[in-house]
């Protein structure tokens, strides 16, 4: 009978384990759901800010308006870990 619950026990601290790093990475997923939502509500939004940068002509100027889309650009390869300044 010894045997049979120190396999119990062993087999019991083997599903613990897996609970373990089932949650783990269970919630390492969730971390990064969390980034992709951040990521996508910003790229959203530059979106709408470029949308709003183009605006209808005659709104601003396009020299104005180039620059709202260099702002936006920016904003996009910094969201994405690209330095735009180092090139």
């Amino acid at each position: 009978m010894t045997h049979e619950a120190a396999a119990y026990d062993g087999r019991l601290r083997d599903l613990e384990a897996v609970a373990f790093r089932t949650g783990r990475t269970l919630a390492e997923h969730g971390e990064q759901l969390a980034s992709i939502r951040e990521q996508q509500h910003t790229a959203f939004g530059n979106i709408d800010s470029l949308a709003d940068a183009i605006g209808a002509p005659g709104e601003r100027s396009i020299a104005r308006r180039l620059e709202s889309i260099e702002r936006v650009l920016f904003a996009l390869a910094r969201a994405q870990g690209i330095d735009p300044d180092a090139t």
